[in-house]
């Protein structure tokens, strides 16, 4: 794994090229010692690279963890566990996660793609998870509860140095499919003075021995990007023979602390965005960069430029609030 950080990088070319928020520079073609022009190639050229360094998988691919696969559909690819980590905290800026499996991405993006997501593969050997309780759930009460409850959740982050969180509501309201034993649901928060409100797309396949989880990074407004592959997303994963949740023995196996209830309010807000919120952001941050970046490489290459026009603007944008 490559230890080279994009945050250092996009903080003194903002403050390099964005100082001053009132005025757009424009850079000067003809300056070979321009220190801007300078970062901005040497940053175009540490994406290529991340571009060019991951090896995406297709087809049938079997997870180191949970007994479990994934069957990788058309339209979509995936990252390992070693891949997805160094995009995760090296290029998003997130803290590291072991218990991540890898990623699945739709087919034409990159970690710097805009209006696209993620949806991070992980396992939790939590035991058999019992869904008794799924078709008397009450999720109107549950979203209520959990909103009650956001006071003293908050002070626990507060404490721990994480941002205060503030439920919306269900940008998708849990459902259960019982033949096929995956759940799945949305939510919509907010994170501190965020202007931006973070989606949190969870989904649980469970098992005989623990639970495979599926958690979408992306912004509210990526909501329909979502839901318009959900279906796809919901059939990739599943556990190989003798460890699906029939498989399930009850003189032998263990009995998760959670039901499907518990799955969802469990996670409500405990683990809400833990790392989600803090890709959305630097997300947001390095891709708008990186934008630029590509409009900068257009004149240092003569491409897509007429030559009576003059050289583009570099315009940072400043509606994205820092979080964490």
């Amino acid at each position: 794994m490559r230890k080279i950080t994009l945050i250092p990088f996009c903080i003194l070319f903002v403050l390099t090229c964005f100082a001053d928020k009132g005025k757009k520079k424009a850079i000067n073609p003809g300056s070979s010692k321009d220190s801007a022009t300078i970062m901005a190639q040497a940053m175009l050229q540490f994406a290529d690279s991340v571009n060019a360094a991951m090896k995406y998988e297709t087809g049938t691919v079997m997870l180191k963890e949970g007994n479990a696969m994934l069957n990788i559909a058309p339209g979509f690819k995936f990252l390992n566990a070693e891949q997805s980590q160094f995009v995760l905290h090296k290029v998003w800026g997130n803290p590291e996660r072991p218990d991540i499996l890898g990623m699945i991405v739709p087919q034409n993006n990159t970690p710097y793609s805009d209006s696209s997501y993620a949806f991070i593969v992980s396992y939790d050997s939590m035991g058999y998870v019992k869904d008794d309780d799924a078709k008397d759930i009450d999720y109107g009460k549950m979203m209520k509860d959990m909103k009650d409850d956001e006071p003293n959740v908050n002070k626990e982050r507060l404490a721990g140095g994480f941002p205060a969180v503030r439920i919306i509501g269900w940008a998708e309201q849990p459902y259960y499919d019982q033949k096929s034993k995956v759940l799945h649901w949305a939510k919509e928060a907010k994170f501190g003075d965020d202007s931006t409100n973070t989606l949190n797309y969870e989904v649980r396949v469970l098992g005989r021995r623990g639970v495979l989880s599926l958690t979408a990074i992306a912004s509210i407004s990526e909501l329909p990007l979502v839901n318009k592959d959900i279906n796809t997303v919901l059939g990739m994963a599943s556990f190989t023979p003798g460890n699906k949740y029939a498989d399930y023995n009850s003189g032998t196996d263990k009995v998760a602390l959670y039901t499907v209830g518990g799955l969802v309010a469990g996670t409500i807000l405990t683990k809400i965005g833990f790392w989600a919120v803090i890709a959305k952001f630097f997300k947001l941050i390095i891709v708008g960069i990186v934008a630029a970046f590509y409009g900068v490489r257009k004149w240092l290459t003569g491409k897509g430029r007429k030559t009576k026009e003059p050289a583009p603007e570099l315009v940072a944008s400043n509606d994205t609030n820092e979080t964490v």
